[in-house]
């Protein structure tokens, strides 16, 4: 029987792991209503409406509060990559709003869809730089989110004249409204047909449940909790 690797807390995962973590513990806020503020760092979108093909996503976000994320993102600002790798040095050298910005930009494509921005709430963390891709790989990893993973193009920005050449994102297939995807190549699929991939995705999609990163059991032991969620009709 092969030893069990002790407990490292500072490790670059367990790490991660306390950041996505702390972003589990902050309050959802409706995503209409931000106030501004500073900083980097990553967030998660939930959505409690009444979108057919979303039901089994909102109806646990309904009865339980915001549990399952439709979307995992991060904000780093300009000029703090270098080679994909945040550089904290530039980034605390000047004061950001990166991260309020991304989730604007968010609500502008919510609201120029059939979505309703009323309907979404999001939960944020301002993070040290260095952690930020980590944070958002591991959330994204844990709920498979299906706005990451199924429905591409939600966080995309407009490509900007003559590179409308791309496939029109099948986000906005779903969810037609932003004009820079109306200019992009159509798509095979139909809105009804993408609906109903959205939910036969749903009906498999691991990021159903209840989780928490990191639960403690006893002063200092930790271990990774899944719990799975109830699914009330």
């Amino acid at each position: 029987m092969t030893p069990q690797a002790p407990y490292n807390p500072l490790e670059k995962e367990n790490l991660g792991k306390s950041v996505a973590e702390a972003l589990l513990h902050q309050s959802a806020l409706p995503l209409a209503s931000l106030q501004s503020f500073y900083g980097a760092g990553i967030y998660a979108l939930y959505y409690q409406g009444r979108f057919a093909a979303y039901n089994k996503l909102a109806r646990i976000n309904r009865t339980q509060g915001a549990t399952v994320p439709i979307y995992v993102g991060k904000a780093i600002p300009a000029g703090g990559r270098k080679g994909g790798i945040p550089v904290p040095d530039v980034i605390s050298a000047k004061p950001t709003k990166a991260l309020f910005k991304r989730l604007t930009e968010h609500a502008e494509s919510i609201g120029a869809t059939d979505l309703k921005i009323e309907d979404f709430s999001c939960r944020y963390l301002v993070v040290d730089d260095i952690w930020i891709p980590l944070g958002e790989s591991l959330l994204i990893t844990r709920f498979s989110p299906l706005w990451n993973l199924l429905l591409d193009g939600f966080g995309n920005h407009d490509p900007g004249a003559g590179r409308y050449n791309g496939l029109i994102p099948k986000w906005d297939v779903l969810h037609p409204g932003r004009t820079w995807a109306s200019r992009c190549r159509p798509r095979n699929e139909t809105a009804k047909q993408v609906a109903a991939e959205v939910e036969a995705w749903l009906d498999q999609a691991p990021g159903l449940v209840q989780s928490r990163f990191v639960a403690r059991e006893a002063e200092a032991e930790y271990k990774v909790a899944r719990d799975a969620a109830a699914d009330p009709e």
